[in-house]
């Protein structure tokens, strides 16, 4: 059993370590949008109809930043000391929102305070080491979660209920598109930082999207077999938050085919360098033999077999139909939150009730060795097979 909150005897609050709040999505998407939405609404909600509120305890390298934050939101509680944080009983949670090279090592020491994990992906630079954080987890006894946000957008959630209904009958193919236009930073300031463009940093978007890849065709579709990537770097020179000029020496474009369990293929496309013409800036198509969906973050639109037009291709004619009115929208009959909220809460109420959590370190380390597979894939022009991930074999690799 997880180290967590016994049932019954729930505290009025659960106090948790921020580290790396001054960032962009720590600040945006966990610090505003999720543990602060949550402390403002009350706490958390547990089954047996308690409320737990939270405690943020802000984190990071530069005092007169998270002074910034606490007086701008009202938090009482920030240090530029983790040690200190780790070792103060009254946080029992660590999160971590680092750049993924520190992420491994405050992760280890929060393990060795006998804190409660939850991170954003991916969980280390390797395959091993990303092994090793769920081992040091699993001994410890403490329960962990990794961020698995995309699975609770709207879109994705309406895409989960169509599969659960059959109403695809038997998947054929998968077809993602996602990116945008990433400025390089000399004309126009560029809209990500710098180190995501330098290998050496941690940076490039298989690293960034293929563990995002790995959990949402595998939580919805099967298994992800094998792994075929071709990576490009556009654009070899940018400019970073200095106004100086680097090179850019990871990827920002990849282009995969992933081979699923029942013979499905997922075609994925991740680009900072392209410019978007679709509804949204994440486009996912599913065909099935009964009908076929176009997913976005929010939005979806479906067309069954019975519905589907006869097409007939003629190149010397000019097409005048609008292919996009025989799409019809799928709207869902459910509220539709925030998905980083969503998944803070739920990994809240495993955390209070003791309860294990689906999203685990292990979860995350398959991640990796997707993206580790895709990088590979890259430097060698092979297809590569992915063998199941198990944390009792020697190593720390998969089995």
């Amino acid at each position: 059993m997880m180290m967590s909150v016994a049932t019954g005897t729930h505290p009025r609050e659960v106090g948790v370590i921020m580290n790396g709040v001054t960032g962009r999505m720590g600040y945006r998407q966990h610090l505003v949008r999720s543990i602060l939405a949550i402390r403002d609404q009350g706490g958390v909600a547990l089954p047996d109809g308690t409320k737990v509120n939270v405690r943020p305890l802000l984190v990071g390298r530069s005092e007169e930043k998270l002074v910034e934050i606490a007086q701008r939101h009202g938090i009482e509680d920030y240090t530029t000391d983790l040690d200190a944080a780790l070792a103060d009983p009254r946080w029992q949670i660590y999160a971590d929102f680092l750049i993924t090279q520190a992420r491994a090592a405050a992760i280890k020491r929060a393990i060795a305070a006998g804190k409660a994990i939850y991170t954003e992906k991916p969980t280390a630079e390797s395959l091993s080491e990303a092994i090793e954080l769920a081992r040091l987890a699993r001994a410890a006894g403490v329960l962990t979660g990794v961020v698995h946000d995309k699975l609770y957008l709207p879109g994705l959630r309406k895409l989960r209920r169509l599969l659960d209904q059959g109403f695809f009958g038997r998947v054929l193919s998968i077809r993602v598109e996602f990116g945008y236009w990433v400025f390089e930073g000399d004309d126009q300031p560029a809209q990500r930082p710098s180190w995501n463009y330098r290998r050496e940093a941690g940076g490039g978007i298989v690293t960034d999207m293929f563990p995002h890849w790995s959990y949402v065709l595998e939580d919805l579709f099967g298994l992800i077999k094998t792994v075929y990537t071709q990576t490009a770097t556009h654009i070899p020179q940018r400019w970073d938050e200095n106004g100086q000029a680097y090179a850019a020496t990871a990827e920002d474009a990849a282009y995969a085919i992933f081979e699923l369990d029942d013979g499905i293929i997922a075609q994925l496309n991740s680009s900072w360098t392209v410019r978007v013409n679709r509804d949204e800036l994440f486009e996912l198509q599913v065909d099935g033999t009964k009908g076929s969906a176009v997913i976005g973050l929010f939005g979806a639109k479906v067309q069954t077999a019975t519905d589907t037009p006869l097409r007939v291709w003629n190149p010397d004619v000019p097409d005048d139909r609008d292919y996009s009115a025989d799409w019809v929208d799928f709207a869902g009959d459910e509220p539709f939150e925030n998905g980083f909220k969503r998944q803070w809460e739920d990994f809240l109420v495993s955390y209070l009730t003791g309860g294990t959590y689906r999203y685990d370190l292990l979860a995350g380390a398959r991640g990796v060795q997707v993206a580790e597979a895709g990088l590979h894939s890259a430097a060698t022009g092979c297809k590569v097979p992915l063998a199941a991930l198990a944390l009792n074999g020697g190593g720390g690799v998969p089995l």
